[in-house]
């Protein structure tokens, strides 16, 4: 980091070029010294703006009826209450609104580390994806593993298994971190209390919701659930969707699937998920279809 000495030579010496007056000269060094007193304030000093979720802050004055009010802002993550309409917001309200979508934009370019991968016990693979940039502008690479990523599935994996789960971190690498440890062992569970035989769960970088496919002709599975991070917004970044197919195949039309989403704390608990879609398995496998054919 750059010392307040090198700040004020470095700053000195472009206002000797522009030819500024010494009491402009003044003026500059001053703000420069005030701003450099900010990286001295302890952490500990900064109020974190993020502790308090959007569906209890509340910042309107004089209220007529606020305990009414937040009865309604805990039904909705919306940015309700915040004390001003139009183009100029209070301070926090903004803060907040950037801090929220920093969040979303690093649920989406950070990667889910490979120390939780293999904690939670998954055979690693990767799309045909090489990063995250390319993942975002070539939707069809991630849809299908690589080569190597065929190869580890083949020797790795179970085959003719009635179920097998994939994960992908897609549009949100923490909804994976957020929410696997809860809902894979409910889903597990429910699935084996039903008497269904479930493969090797399979972790694909740089996934989309078409690697289930891929890997669903690879191994034979019966019915395929994909854990997937969801896009996301500016009400939270740990969202969660899960995939369902029933014999599902490279190519097959979207309403062949079935689809839970919105799987976070504040929206469906990670292991009440679990549980239902192992329920969900068990009607497909009794029905035999999945998509816009299945009924609940």
């Amino acid at each position: 980091m750059i010392s307040e000495n090198e700040l004020k030579d470095l700053i000195g010496k472009v206002l000797k070029e522009i030819n500024v007056d010494d009491g402009q000269k003044s003026a500059v060094a001053q703000a420069v010294s005030l701003a450099s007193q900010v990286d001295d304030v302890a952490d500990s000093e900064l109020k974190d703006i993020t502790a308090i979720e959007m569906s209890d802050f509340f910042d309107i004055e004089n209220a007529e009826n606020e305990a009414e009010y937040m009865k309604l802002k805990a039904k909705t993550p919306a940015r309700l209450g915040i004390g001003r309409a139009g183009p100029r917001y209070k301070t926090e309200t903004m803060l907040r609104f950037r801090a929220d979508h920093a969040v979303a934009i690093d649920s989406v370019f950070n990667e889910v580390p490979e120390e939780f991968v293999a904690e939670m016990g998954l055979v690693a693979v990767q799309s045909c994806c090489e990063d995250k940039d390319m993942y975002v502008t070539r939707p069809d690479l991630g849809r299908k593993l690589n080569e190597e990523g065929v190869a580890k599935v083949n020797a790795e994996c179970r085959k003719g298994v009635d179920v097998q789960i994939v994960i992908a971190d897609g549009l949100s690498s923490t909804a994976i971190t957020a929410n696997l440890k809860n809902i894979l062992p409910a889903l597990k569970q429910g699935l084996e209390g039903y008497g269904m035989s479930v493969g090797n769960p399979v972790f694909v970088k740089f996934g989309r919701v078409g690697s289930m496919d891929h890997i669903t002709e690879i191994v034979g599975s019966k019915v395929t659930v994909e854990l997937v991070g969801e896009r996301p917004g500016l009400a939270t970044g740990e969202s969660m969707g899960a995939y369902i197919t029933y014999e599902g195949k490279v190519g097959m039309p979207e309403a062949g699937r079935t689809v839970i989403s919105n799987i976070h704390r504040r929206g469906t608990p990670a292991a009440e998920a679990g549980a239902h879609i192992a329920n969900i398995v068990k009607k497909m496998m009794e029905q035999k279809c999945s998509g816009v054919g299945f009924r609940v």
